[in-house]
């Protein structure tokens, strides 16, 4: 801080307040504490942060945060570069090289693609496998293959790094390809934009040389009547042109409330792939190839441990391990299962209870609004039987209870009754959305 003038070390000083007052304490002190201010010059803000872990971070979870904070402060925009204390690995420095170098080709051409999220570093397993297919499918020929394309799943699960993936392949393969990548937030802004100036046309026309258009979130449009009405025109003359659309959600189509019939019929015009939380074996298979990007060593037993306690999300799953690389880069530690347990203490369930029979009846009991004592009793009537039957269904499905288990679970019911209960709920569920989004809802809460 000493080579720095007192004009610069005022905007430091307000700058970490400002990042401080919106992360919190907890966030600052890990991840922003560390950080040194360089220098600022030529419309850049130069800062030093201990090693890449931390700057990955950053450029994950709060990617415009300091930009936008020294143009709120100084009312001009810079652009942040991180300088890091520690010497990187050649092999890592090649790898962030291509990436930046990918990034500054994307950039020239006004695309804001994610230049490290490639198909080479999605892990692909029973969960996404489907999604991974039909998307390399779309690069292989935009705009006739899986037109519109529509991904959906639940939060850090994989579609951003999906939808950017096929961005960066086609970029690659044909860098003159027009491609427009965004959210549907700063698209609604665009959108919004245009009509209180009166271009809506001029907006039109801006769409018209796009050859790709990838948009992020796009259930976030339900209720804005006015941006839904401009963005199914766009979409319908990119369609007619031939042109690829690829849209992603946390939701399917179908479950989208608060958005036109004839916006909802386009979104369901092409293929529809989801992605699911990723099994165990994937999750271990994704750590390994994130330790391998970031070069770190982890053993077998910690990969297992963050895997097992990670429920669902990637990005959380992710998060872990790079705050378990930065710390352990700081301390000089070795990583090893109880650094891991010491430094994630806070992000992971260190007990991982089994799923019970009663468990999963109350469950079912709360939503459905049925008694748990009547799914074990003799009690009949329809909405009880089938409250019953969904929560033989749902051990089944979710535990490693034989027949008989179940049944005794159950208040004494034997195995063919427990079959026929899943039998019957199998059909259901085939025959009837509803019934599937149920079951579907259920499973989430059971393994949440």
């Amino acid at each position: 801080m000493s080579n720095l003038n007192p004009k610069n070390e005022e905007l430091w000083d307000k700058l970490v307040s400002e990042i401080k007052e919106t992360v919190g304490d907890g966030i600052f002190e890990l991840w922003f504490r560390p950080m040194k201010l360089l220098s600022i010059k030529d419309n850049g803000v130069y800062i030093e942060v201990p090693n890449r872990f931390y700057r990955e971070w950053i450029e994950d979870n709060y990617p415009e945060l300091i930009e936008g904070k020294v143009y709120e402060i100084t009312g001009q925009k810079y652009s942040v570069k991180y300088r890091m204390q520690e010497k990187t690995d050649t092999e890592i420095k090649k790898i962030d090289n291509k990436k930046e170098l990918r990034k500054q080709r994307l950039a020239n051409r006004g695309i804001f693609l994610n230049p490290k999220y490639t198909f080479s570093n999605f892990i692909v397993g029973a969960s996404n496998d489907f999604a991974h297919a039909a998307a390399k499918k779309v690069v292989e020929d935009p705009g006739r293959t899986y037109n519109p394309l529509f991904i959906y799943g639940d939060s850090g699960l994989g579609k951003t790094h999906l939808l950017n993936a096929i961005g960066n392949s086609i970029f690659d393969n044909k860098p003159s390809t027009n491609i427009y990548y965004k959210s549907i937030d700063v698209l609604t802004n665009e959108i919004v934009t245009a009509l209180r100036q009166g271009k809506v046309s001029e907006l039109l026309e801006l769409f018209r040389p796009v050859d790709v258009f990838l948009v992020d979130d796009i259930h976030l449009i339900a209720g804005k009547e006015g941006t839904q009405m401009q963005f199914f025109h766009i979409f319908n003359a990119l369609y007619e042109n031939q042109k690829q659309i690829v849209l992603t959600s946390d939701r399917p189509p179908i479950e989208i409330k608060d958005i036109s019939d004839r916006l909802r019929s386009r979104f369901n015009m092409g293929l529809i792939a989801d992605i699911q939380p990723p099994d165990i074996e994937t999750k271990i298979a994704i750590l390994y190839k994130k330790a391998e990007n970031e070069g770190l060593q982890i053993p077998e037993d910690v990969a297992y441990f963050i895997a097992s306690r990670i429920k669902s999300n990637i990005r959380d799953l992710e998060g872990c391990l790079i705050k378990l690389g930065a710390q352990a880069s700081l301390t000089g530690k070795k990583i090893d299962i109880d650094v891991t347990r010491e430094v994630l203490r806070e992000l992971v369930s260190e007990e991982v209870k089994p799923l019970t029979a009663d468990f999963i009846m109350k469950v079912v009991s709360e939503v459905l609004n049925i008694k748990m004592t009547d799914m074990k009793a003799k009690k009949r009537t329809k909405e009880i039987a089938t409250a019953r039957q969904i929560a033989m269904y749902l051990c089944k499905k979710s535990t490693s209870m034989s027949l008989s288990e179940i049944g005794r679970s159950f208040g004494g019911k034997d195995h063919a009754t427990v079959i026929y209960a899943c039998k019957q709920i199998q059909e259901k569920a085939e025959q009837d959305e509803q019934m599937q989004r149920m079951l579907d809802n259920l499973l989430k809460k059971i393994k949440s």
